[in-house]
């Protein structure tokens, strides 16, 4: 990664940031307050990370790496847009934002203005402002409701197979959801606890969101088949 740069609104006036990033995320984290509105439009699936083996959420956007299934003919998302895309490009850096300027998001010249001409945070910058908010909070929240569910041992694996018309086949390991086998063999006072404290609402709302997945399918379908692009 290249060295971090501190936000400034006079040395990055003319900065920009661009949406084009957003077609190479097949899987983007989610935090347990986007559930509800990403549940709508995507599959949220758990995955463990690379370097420390722990699950986390997000929403499947593509099949495979770099594909993203979810984006309109315009190249953007029609549905939900998580924090974690919003503020792609910028960190967390103390009291200030820091931004890599090396980023797909912010090394190019197009995109929405980050400032506007009076120096004032421009509607991006208060999108990405939100979204680095949301992630703060959201991450060990998130953590915490990942625990109470392993608690419980209510993730099991999911194996996700595909057969698409040209021959080619896939094969999805490594991503985890709900089990609702295991939910509803929980002792009352267990599932009592869980209404009571939000979780029921969000783990009804991933386990519903799996619905999405053959749609997923038919647009990889349909871009194997040269009838969308």
């Amino acid at each position: 990664m290249a060295e971090m740069e501190l936000l400034d609104s006079a040395r990055h006036a003319g900065l920009r940031v661009s949406t084009k990033p957003d077609a190479t995320r097949h899987f983007v984290q989610l935090v347990a307050e986007e559930f509800l509105p990403a549940a709508l439009h995507y599959p949220i699936l758990f995955a463990r990370h690379p370097e420390t083996g722990d699950l986390y959420p997000g929403a499947l956007m593509g099949l495979v790496p770099d594909e993203n299934l979810c984006l309109t003919t315009n190249a953007i998302l029609a549905g939900y847009r998580p924090a974690d895309l919003e503020r792609q490009g910028f960190y967390v850096s103390g009291e200030n934002i820091a931004i890599d300027p090396t980023h797909p998001a912010l090394a190019q010249m197009e995109g929405d203005p980050i400032f506007e001409s009076d120096g004032g945070a421009a509607p991006a910058l208060r999108r990405v402002q939100g979204a680095l908010r949301r992630l703060h909070v959201g991450l060990p929240e998130t953590e915490q409701f990942i625990a109470r569910l392993l608690e419980h041992k209510l993730v099991e694996p999911i194996d996700l197979n595909f057969q698409f018309d040209n021959g080619e086949s896939l094969r999805l390991d490594a991503l985890y959801t709900i089990s609702l086998d295991a939910l509803h063999g929980l002792p009352d006072e267990a599932a009592q606890a869980l209404f009571r404290s939000g979780d029921l609402q969000l783990i009804y709302a991933i386990t519903g969101s799996v619905r999405h997945i053959p749609f997923l399918a038919r647009r990889r379908n349909d871009r194997l088949s040269g009838l969308v692009r």
